[in-house]
């Protein structure tokens, strides 16, 4: 069933348009407006995680997960695979580098992004609550969402384009796959991503073939955006997220 490997993903990306469309509504110089459309991210992220959580679980029966093989080295792949991600910023501020041509391999400054910190003056429980679910939405929906869609959907459909997609094994190489999926996986993220992102995508490509597994995909990027938080959390890399 196409629309249930797809429609989670088409529903994640419309809503990452909202804060386009609001700040047409209200252009962020305007001190007068509510912050409802000031701040978009308290209230846009939740939604979006609880949205989309629905989505994946209305469709659940069109899921296969298994076989639950191959974890251990799910586990590996994914603290490999953000460790590759997180590296670029990381040396450019332990060396307190200065923007250059190398900002385009992802060494650049991460610290443009949502601060959950700015909620600690309205209460514990607002600033909690919107960490939770943005955890969430990184360790839960976006691996579902995601892997659902580029390893068992679009790596498949891409094989057998005018049949069912279904009828392709999890996990079957195919060249036009391995390029597509990864340049499309590369571009759904943002240009400063690009090069980690490259090889992420082709770390979880092998691991698609290699253990034939649609969980070991899920808990490879679940792994990788734990830690992501996790590092986001500790550092105040906030562009990260």
């Amino acid at each position: 069933m196409i629309r249930s490997h797809v429609g989670p993903l088409v529903l994640f990306m419309l809503f990452l348009l909202v804060p386009d469309a609001l700040s047409i509504v209200a252009p962020p110089s305007d001190d007068h407006s509510p912050w409802w459309l000031q701040s978009p991210a308290i209230w846009l992220y939740p939604v979006q995680t609880l949205a989309c959580l629905a989505a994946l679980i209305a469709w659940r029966r069109h899921y296969t997960f298994a076989p639950w093989r191959g974890l251990v080295v799910a586990v590996i792949m994914g603290i490999a695979g953000i460790a590759v991600w997180i590296a670029p910023g990381f040396l450019y501020r332990t060396f307190q580098m200065s923007v250059g041509w190398w900002q385009h391999l992802g060494i650049a400054d991460r610290t443009d992004g949502f601060d959950p910190e700015v909620l600690k003056p309205h209460g514990a429980a607002a600033y909690w609550f919107v960490l939770s679910v943005r955890f969430l939405r990184l360790v839960v929906v976006v691996p579902l969402v995601e892997e659902i869609f580029w390893r068992g959907f679009l790596m498949r459909f891409l094989i057998n384009p005018d049949g069912d997609f279904q009828d392709v094994p999890f996990g079957t190489h195919h060249n036009t796959s391995l390029i597509v999926v990864t340049a499309l996986f590369v571009l759904a993220h943002a240009p400063v991503d690009y090069a980690a992102a490259t090889i992420y995508g082709l770390l979880a490509y092998w691991l698609a073939v290699r253990t034939k597994s649609l969980a070991a995909c899920v808990l490879m990027h679940a792994v990788a955006n734990l830690l992501l938080g996790l590092y986001v959390v500790i550092s105040g890399q906030w562009g990260y997220w």
